[in-house]
């Protein structure tokens, strides 16, 4: 990637005054890395322009191409935050400060365990950077995608570490903002280098099975194609190959037999509205035969990140079982690049809608995570220690979506308890939750909610709070909370003196004993 071709990528999407300001920052960047060698034995600055040429891919902002470019100067080189504020404004200054805290914080990471350090300062430099914008994750998904496509300058040893990292960290991330497209390349990639001989014999695998199958998927397209045409729907069909690695962990599900695979490829119509989706899931029904256990309705409810479509998978006459994903163009293209999807090329130097909120609640539901990440950071820097486990599950583990009884929707870890999803909702209703509800029926304090359940707080005038709910909470949201209301009423410091008077009297009465 040389300046003339980011420029030429960068002139159909942004005003003239920034092009003009992308071009110093090239220059500037240029300038600051002079002399800088990547492993390739290329000239650094190859490194950053590609990932801003990315950041252009996705859609982004014009600061977010410009902190692409300039993303690693304040970390290896002699130019500093107040520079690049003076230089190119204080939003492009907080992305590149943004993105080196993540740097800073993942230095000597080797896997996820050590990911989050023990040291509370790294961490907490990490979840503040993400947390107040999310364009950081951005600039630094595009980095690593590039970093992962040219691993192979790398040594062996180096290839495996940042693959692991890949696999283990950016690729969750990635779907945790949407950004399907970007996880599979980094997994596909991280994949390639942590099992080489896997990855070859499932890519032949795969182009054995595809080779017999394309010719018939291609008769079901031109079938689908013509009924379409004949209800009047406009729709766009193309087809998707699962990727290697999805295929990998499938094949554990099935014991490593491929037959039981039925989604190798799919075939997917995307159309204009949400009632077409409908109108054309109908539409396969009438043809085919559908198999009812795998018909999956993402629209009505989509996945914790913001995922939508319509999944069935039908079996023609001819026996020929087709898996089918219907969306609109729109949730097409938010199931491609998720968040960055939301930016558009747009002027949105703010980015409030995907910034700092104090209450996560108030969010999107699939972005409830980032203003709990800040709020976990908050109480990092006040000192507080909170547990490695707890920070996985908050942070890396799988989210589930719940409702209120008036459709709200709210977005939880997978194995949250109901006193997680009340305090989610308001921190009072936690406060005085006397049971709950789930889909119509009592549901017990210890059972974990699940995906598409509609929850129901039943509420008490008084304070229902108690200290044993502490066991009845996971996630650090909902803890936090409560640890605060029962410090108020009074109950945890006395239960805390009341320990320490029991530890004090057996540590007297310990040397006494024989």
């Amino acid at each position: 990637m040389k300046k003339h071709e980011l420029l030429a990528h960068a002139k159909p999407h942004y005003e003239e005054d920034r092009l003009l300001e992308l071009e110093s920052a090239i220059d500037y960047a240029t300038e600051k890395h002079s002399g800088q060698k990547r492993k390739s034995g290329e000239p650094y600055i190859i490194h950053p322009l590609s990932v801003a040429d990315i950041l252009i891919d996705w859609g982004m902002d014009i600061d977010t191409v410009l902190a692409g470019v300039l993303h690693d100067t304040v970390e290896d080189t002699e130019a500093t935050l107040a520079e690049i504020e003076n230089l190119f404004g204080r939003d492009v200054a907080f992305l590149v400060d943004g993105v080196t805290k993540v740097s800073q914080a993942r230095a000597g990471m080797r896997d996820l365990a050590s990911y989050l350090p023990q040291t509370k300062d790294n961490l907490s430099k990490l979840l503040i950077a993400v947390g107040q914008d999310v364009r950081v994750i951005i600039i630094k998904l595009a980095d690593r995608l590039h970093n992962m496509q040219t691993l192979q300058h790398m040594k062996p040893e180096k290839q495996v570490k940042i693959s692991r990292e890949s696999l283990e960290v950016f690729a969750p991330m990635a779907d945790r903002i949407g950004m399907g497209r970007v996880r599979v390349q980094l997994e596909e990639l991280a994949f390639s280098y942590l099992d080489p001989k896997e990855y070859r014999r499932l890519e032949n695998l795969m182009r054995q099975r595809l080779g017999k199958s394309t010719r018939k998927l291609g008769i079901v397209r031109t079938e689908v194609e013509k009924s379409l045409k004949d209800q009047g729907i406009k729709a766009e069909i193309n087809g998707r190959v699962k990727s290697i690695y999805s295929l990998h962990r499938k094949m554990k599900k099935v014991d490593g037999n491929i037959d039981d695979i039925y989604d190798l490829m799919a075939l997917r119509i995307i159309v204009e509205s949400k009632e077409d989706c409908y109108r054309v899931l109908g539409l396969l029904h009438t043809i085919y035969q559908p198999m009812i256990a795998r018909i999956k309705d993402y629209i009505s409810i989509p996945k914790p990140n913001g995922y939508q479509s319509l999944h069935t998978t039908v079996i023609t006459p001819s026996k020929q079982i087709v898996e089918f994903q219907i969306r609109t163009y729109e949730m097409h293209e938010f199931a491609e690049r998720g968040l960055a999807a939301s930016f558009h090329y747009n002027e949105q130097k703010s980015s409030k809608d995907y910034t700092k909120h104090k209450g996560s609640a108030t969010l999107p539901s699939h972005l409830q995570w980032i203003s709990q990440l800040q709020e976990i950071a908050d109480r990092l820097t006040t000192g507080e220690e909170i547990p490695q486990e707890q920070l996985n599950i908050d942070l890396f583990g799988n989210r589930i979506f719940v409702y209120s009884p008036k459709g709200d929707l709210y977005n939880l870890p997978e194995g949250a308890l109901p006193l997680d999803f009340a305090y989610l909702v308001h921190s009072d209703i936690g406060l005085h939750a006397y049971g709950f509800k789930v889909n119509g029926s009592i549901h017990a304090f210890d059972k974990p909610l699940e995906n598409g359940d509609v929850v129901e707080v039943i509420t008490r005038k008084l304070p229902q709070a108690k200290r044993t709910w502490l066991s009845l909470t996971k996630t650090t949201h909902a803890r936090n909370k409560l640890r605060s209301q029962l410090k108020r009423l009074g109950m945890l410091e006395s239960m805390t003196h009341a320990a320490a008077i029991i530890r004090d009297k057996a540590t007297r009465q310990k040397p006494n004993q024989k």
